[in-house]
C-alpha cells in the first residue's frame, strides 16, 4: 500500500485524538484548493485496459460533509467527498460503508493516511473489540448485537470505526447497529455534532451499547423459559441451554472489552482535553456497559447452574427408570418361578401316568392288585413334596 502525506487542513483538531495532546495552533495553513481535475484516486489505471479505474462504491451507504454541526454536502462518491472536504474550511466528513471492497478501503487509506494494519483488520473482519491509536487516528472495533424473536437467538455484527481530526469512517460487517438512526440523531442535535468526530464516536458507542438492552431482555426471557422446561423434564432443553451458553460467550466477548476501552478513554479526559459534555456522555455509556457486562456474566453463571441442575434431574429420572425396570424384572422373575414350580409339580404325575399308559404286555405293575392305588399315592407324594420344597424357597 502506497503512503502519502495528506495536505494539512486548518480544521478543528481534537486534542484527545492526537498523541500527547499537541496543540493545533502551530499547524501549517491550508493551501488554496487545487484547480478542477480528476482526483488522485480517479487517476489510477489498470495495466490491462489503460483506462481510469474507480473503486467500486456500491457499499457506500452515506457520505456527508458537516460544518458547525450541519450537513453542507452529500457527495455521491468517495472522490467527491474528498474534494468537498478539501474545499470546506473547518469541516468534517462522515463516511458510512457496508462491507466495502479492498479498492474502497485502499482509497480511504491513501486519502486519510489510515494505517495498513487497521485496513487489514477492516478487510478481514472477525476482530475482537479493541481501541488502537495510530498517530492522529483512532481505530475502534465494536461488536453489536440484536435479538431475533422468531428463532430466539442473538445475532452479532461487527463495526469498525476510524476517527480522525476531521473525519469519521464506519465500516459495518453485519445488520447491527443501525447507523442511519445514529446519523439522524446527530443531525437533529447540531450542537452535539458540532463537537466533532469524537461526538460521533460517542453516538456510535451509545447506539451499540443501547442495542444490548433488548438482547439482555430477550436472554432473560429465554432463561426463564429454560428453567420451566428443565423442571418440566423437556428432553430438548439441554441443547437449548448449550446453544444459549455459546451465545453468552460471544456476548461476553463483545461487552467485556468495551469496559476497558471506555475506562481508557475516561482516563485520558484531562490529558487530551475532552469536552466536559462529552465526558458526561461517555461516563454514562461506561456505566451502561458495566451494567450489561455484569448481567451477561450473571447469565452465563445462571446457565451453568441450570445445566448442572438439569444434569442432576436427568440422572435422577434415569435412576428412577432403571429402578422401575429392575422392579418390573423382579416381579417378572417371581412370576416365572411360580410358573416353573407349578410346572414341576404337574410334571411328576404326568410322568407316572405316561409310563403306566404305554400299555406294553410285559409290565409287572399291570397285573398287580395294588398297582393303581400305588401309582396314585406315588403321584400325590411327589406333588406334595415338590410343593413343600418350592414353598420353603419362596417360589410359591
Amino acid at each position: 500500500m502506497s503512503e502519502r502525506r495528506r495536505t494539512p487542513r486548518p480544521t478543528r483538531r481534537y486534542p484527545w485524538l492526537r498523541p500527547g495532546g499537541a496543540n493545533r495552533a502551530d499547524a501549517a495553513p491550508r493551501p488554496a484548493p487545487a484547480p478542477p481535475g480528476p482526483p488522485r484516486d480517479e487517476q489510477r489505471t489498470t495495466a490491462a485496459e489503460g483506462t481510469p479505474r474507480e473503486p467500486d462504491e456500491r457499499s457506500v451507504v452515506d457520505a456527508a460533509v458537516y460544518r458547525d454541526g450541519r450537513r453542507v454536502g452529500t457527495p455521491g462518491t468517495l472522490a467527491a467527498t474528498y474534494r468537498r472536504l478539501r474545499e470546506e474550511t473547518g469541516a468534517m466528513a462522515w463516511i458510512g460503508l457496508y462491507r466495502p471492497s479492498e479498492a474502497e478501503l485502499l482509497s480511504l487509506a491513501e486519502e486519510f493516511d489510515l494505517h495498513k494494519l487497521a485496513i487489514e483488520d477492516a478487510l478481514e473482519a472477525h476482530q475482537r473489540p479493541k481501541l488502537e491509536r495510530y498517530g492522529e487516528t483512532l481505530f475502534v472495533v465494536l461488536r453489536a448485537a440484536r435479538y431475533l424473536d422468531a428463532p430466539e437467538e442473538v445475532d452479532f455484527g461487527e463495526l469498525h470505526v476510524f476517527v480522525g481530526p476531521d473525519f469519521v469512517i464506519t465500516v459495518r460487517h453485519g445488520a447491527a447497529p443501525d447507523l442511519s438512526a445514529v446519523r439522524a440523531r446527530m443531525e437533529s442535535t447540531p450542537e452535539l455534532l458540532a463537537l466533532g468526530p469524537e461526538a460521533v464516536l460517542y453516538a456510535i458507542l451509545d447506539a451499540v451499547v443501547d442495542g444490548y438492552a433488548p438482547v439482555v431482555a430477550g436472554v432473560q426471557n429465554d432463561i426463564d423459559e429454560i428453567e420451566t422446561e428443565v423442571f418440566r423434564g423437556d428432553p430438548e432443553v439441554s441443547r437449548r441451554i448449550y446453544e444459549l451458553s455459546r451465545e453468552m460467550v460471544e456476548f461476553q466477548r463483545a461487552t467485556r472489552p468495551l469496559v476497558g476501552m471506555l475506562h481508557g478513554l475516561m482516563a485520558g479526559f484531562d490529558k487530551y482535553g475532552t469536552d466536559e459534555e462529552l465526558q458526561r456522555y461517555l461516563r454514562d455509556v461506561a456505566d451502561h456497559v458495566t451494567h450489561t457486562s455484569e448481567r451477561v456474566d450473571g447469565f452465563r453463571s445462571a446457565l451453568t447452574d441450570i445445566l448442572a441442575v438439569n444434569a442432576t434431574l436427568v440422572t435422577q429420572q434415569q435412576n428412577a427408570e432403571m429402578r422401575a425396570l429392575a422392579e418390573a424384572g423382579f416381579e417378572q422373575n417371581e412370576e416365572v418361578k411360580k410358573i416353573s414350580a407349578w410346572a414341576a409339580i404337574l410334571f411328576a404325575p404326568t410322568l407316572v401316568g405316561t409310563i403306566y399308559g404305554m400299555n406294553f404286555t410285559h409290565m409287572p405293575e399291570l397285573d398287580w392288585v395294588w398297582g393303581y392305588p400305588f401309582a396314585i399315592v406315588l403321584m400325590a407324594v411327589v406333588c406334595v413334596s415338590l410343593y413343600v420344597i418350592f414353598k420353603r424357597r419362596g417360589w410359591l
